[in-house]
């Protein structure tokens, strides 16, 4: 099986060659103290969104540049309570999401100004210490589905996500339009599992998509290519690699990489600034958070041919891909 993937160094070099932003470099983390930072997960850490988070994390930590503690599986009635333990011991940085906590997550930072707080958030940064990112693999998402556009037989394709939040909104319709442009007059299906981490639920929803029909389905939650695999239909990934785990069946993934981001906010904490700002950006292609990765021994080359003239010109800043938050229909 042949992949193509972006390196952690090509990733790093296109983030400082790329970014508008300044980063802090190696060396200058090097020489800085360790920062203290605790990473709160609502879900497990296997749940790909918080894998991505997580895995970024232990990276640091690994080189030596941050102390990292976590928690996994914090409900969100017990989120609150969770922040302000580690609040209360002293970690400079609390890394985690707010998408079911946002009132309760905003307060507790309200409470603790001098403690920085980056969440995944469907809203703003608040205060001075409040920031947010968004997990925007959408450009990635419509690479994907020029590749799905040429290699559906039966011209309907599908869709499982999470909650119809924006993130997840702008990646599914993301998926559709790359789709809708390499054929036209697709259809398409979108389902949501109401949940971040259930995969016999969203292997459920795919079933019930291939069974109408679809023969492709753009997996934004684990579990879908399960459905696929059992009906021998095809799927493609989100935010992490899952052809290795599905040989055959999952022939490219719409990767995001939370290393930009966290390098940016660990920059500003090391030199003092405020992190209440919103961290989104550097999720996008152009800083190397986000890229397609694929099977090209899956795909067609005409698929790849237009998909790679896209993938340049999203790169260069020459085409942009619209963004859609609204729920699909």
């Amino acid at each position: 099986m042949a992949e193509v993937r972006i390196s952690r160094r090509r990733l790093l070099t296109g983030l400082v060659a790329g970014a508008t932003l300044p980063v802090l470099s190696h060396a200058a983390f090097a020489a800085a103290p360790k920062i203290k930072v605790a990473g709160v997960h609502s879900d497990p850490i296997a749940n790909a969104w918080n894998a991505r988070l997580h895995e970024a994390l232990q990276q640091a930590a690994k080189a030596g540049r941050i102390d990292y503690v976590f928690s996994e599986s914090v409900s969100n009635t017990d989120y609150p309570r969770v922040l302000r333990e580690y609040a209360n011991q002293g970690v400079q940085l609390i890394v985690g999401e707010s998408y079911g906590t946002e009132r309760d997550s905003r307060a507790v930072a309200k409470d603790y100004p001098k403690i920085g707080f980056l969440m995944g958030s469907s809203g703003g940064p608040a205060g001075g210490n409040f920031g947010v990112f968004g997990t925007w693999n959408h450009e990635a998402a419509y690479l994907t589905g020029i590749l799905a556009g040429h290699m559906t037989k039966t011209g309907k394709l599908g869709a499982v996500g999470g909650y119809p939040i924006p993130e997840v909104n702008r990646l599914i319709n993301a998926y559709r339009l790359g789709a809708s442009e390499a054929k036209p007059g697709l259809v398409f299906q979108a389902g949501f599992i109401n949940t971040w981490f259930d995969p016999p639920k969203a292997k459920e929803a795919a079933l019930a998509q291939i069974d109408s029909g679809c023969d492709i389905l753009f997996g934004e939650r684990i579990g879908t290519a399960d459905g696929a695999k059992m009906r021998g239909k095809l799927a493609i990934g989100s935010l992490m690699d899952y052809m290795p785990r599905y040989p055959g069946t999952v022939f490219s993934n719409a990767q995001w990489y939370f290393d930009p981001i966290l390098e940016a906010v660990l920059a500003d904490v090391a030199a003092g600034k405020p992190v209440g700002q919103d961290y989104s950006p550097y999720s996008m292609m152009a800083h190397g958070g986000n890229d397609i990765t694929f099977d090209s021994s899956l795909v067609p080359a005409d698929a790849l041919k237009q998909m790679e003239a896209r993938r340049t010109a999203i790169r260069s800043g020459a085409f942009k891909v619209p963004v859609n938050d609204a729920k699909p229909v």
